[in-house]
């Protein structure tokens, strides 16, 4: 039922890394660009990325709370997410932990480059998301349906309690990511999310749309029209 992924290749440049630690690359002091730039090689070469996802049916909605086959979310950010929804489609993805494991080996010794690498981090999070979301999307078009937004536990409107039912239906452990008590994933770099799909469902909204900071947050995502 749930499909993984330990075969995605990316690779990371000088740029990537400086906009993982929120740095425009433009704008770079040329210290910190040659830190990021020495940091490279070793970030590319401690990436482990890995996902899975499943699509399971939806059996109902009812007010803010969406029952699917396996479980059922429920909150203001479900409520708005999923409407149209036919389908649920379930994932997980993480880049391992590696390279945390050697940023946080590096955070008493040179800080500089742990932030680095912790920037390197977050920008390959961000190219596996993309791979994943975009061969998810690809999947559900050619079923003929159309994908929604994607949105997860822990944003404004959801629970992040809620993922504990989320972790209860995916098989994590295939890869190698865990739920802390309070809700947290290890390794710290992973994300999950659910998107919606169906004829119904609107697929020209992010969850940015839906969230009460959207006016002054710069990592907000524009949506794009189907």
């Amino acid at each position: 039922m749930f499909k993984i992924l330990k075969d995605m290749q990316i690779e990371l440049e000088t740029g990537h890394i400086l906009k993982g630690q929120g740095i425009d690359p433009a704008k770079a002091s040329p210290r910190v660009a040659k830190i990021a730039a020495a940091a490279l090689d070793e970030a590319n070469s401690l990436l482990r990325p890995a996902a899975l996802y499943g699509t399971m049916p939806v059996l109902s909605f009812d007010g803010d709370r969406v029952a699917f086959d396996g479980g059922s979310f429920s909150g203001p950010l479900v409520a708005r997410a999923f409407a149209g929804a036919s389908s649920l489609t379930l994932a997980l993805y993480t880049i391992g932990p590696a390279l945390e494991q050697r940023m946080d080996e590096l955070m008493g010794t040179d800080m500089l480059r742990a932030m680095a690498l912790d920037g390197a981090g977050t920008a390959a999070l961000s190219l596996v998301s993309r791979l994943v979301e975009a061969r998810i999307t690809r999947e559900v078009e050619q079923g003929d349906c159309r994908a929604g937004m994607r949105a997860s536990p822990g944003q404004e409107g959801w629970p992040i309690e809620q993922q504990r039912i989320l972790f209860r239906i995916i098989p994590a452990e295939e890869i190698g990511v865990e739920l802390t008590g309070s809700c947290l994933m290890l390794p710290r770099k992973s994300v999950s999310f659910v998107m919606g799909s169906g004829e119904g469902i609107c697929a020209d909204h992010v969850s940015c749309d839906l969230c009460s900071k959207r006016g002054r947050c710069r990592w907000r995502k524009e949506a794009q029209s189907s």
